[in-house]
């Protein structure tokens, strides 16, 4: 078995999905408070592994690829007066369309015409005590405090219910910056460090600088695999060729 030609299309199968989490970074690094993903590889030795009692036989192994989210915080900018941004680790919960429960750093909120807070997508932003809701005939300012308390004038109307989660990386991402709690493993914890500031929105993460300098990068590495694979094919041909040539 030629160890090399399965290194290299494995070699040719990360690069390919690196450059897809690279296009998904690139296409929502507009988007407010959206987490970029990032290529991960298992700890595991390559190449001809001996028997074990596991596995008896001689095999293969080859490290595994897998995509991370990267939490780390983007930059606070200023918005309108209905985008919230989140300061510290934590989650917005909003209800989606099928009844589940989705997370997102993405504050950029309205009013619908029922007097609900809602995402961009029209999904209802969650309060402590169910959906927040408003007078829309009633013209006082919307105030946050910094702890989630949403007051219409001198009126309270309701809390956001902010969630943290025991362990983040492990939330399936669904796109547009929103997140599922899939995972068993998850826990949610109430988002106790976190702050709102109202009137401002957490930016992407994503650099597009340094997602074209990677795309780069991957593109050059799959170039070399493949390069790698087109060299042993050639062996090959010319090894069958003199062997079956008794002359």
């Amino acid at each position: 078995m030629n160890v090399s030609l399965y290194q290299a299309a494995a070699g040719m199968k990360a690069t390919a999905r690196w450059q897809e989490l690279i296009a998904e970074n690139l296409a929502s690094s507009a988007v407010p408070g959206f987490k970029r993903q990032h290529l991960s590889f298992s700890a595991i030795q390559s190449g001809l592994m001996g028997p074990s009692a596991a596995d008896p036989a001689r095999r293969f192994a080859l490290p595994t690829l897998g995509a991370t989210t990267d939490f780390r915080a983007g930059q606070i900018k200023p918005g309108a007066p209905t985008d919230l941004a989140l300061q510290g680790p934590g989650f917005f919960e909003v209800t989606l369309p099928n009844g589940a429960r989705g997370y997102t750093r993405d504050g950029e909120f309205h009013f619908n015409p029922q007097g609900q807070l809602v995402t961009k997508q029209g999904y209802l932003v969650a309060g402590t005590e169910g959906p927040l809701q408003v007078d829309p005939e009633n013209a006082a300012p919307l105030s946050v405090s910094p702890s989630g308390d949403v007051a219409q004038g001198e009126e309270l109307r309701g809390a956001l219910k902010l969630v943290d989660f025991n362990d983040p990386t492990r939330l399936t991402a669904i796109g547009g910056g929103l997140f599922l709690a899939a995972d068993p493993a998850l826990r949610a914890l109430p988002a106790s460090s976190c702050t709102v500031r109202q009137g401002y929105l957490e930016a992407s993460n994503a650099s597009t600088v340094s997602e074209m300098a990677d795309l780069i990068t991957s593109s050059r590495l799959f170039e070399a695999n493949q390069k790698i694979i087109q060299a042993q094919d050639e062996r090959l041909a010319r090894l069958i060729a003199e062997v079956g040539n008794p002359n």
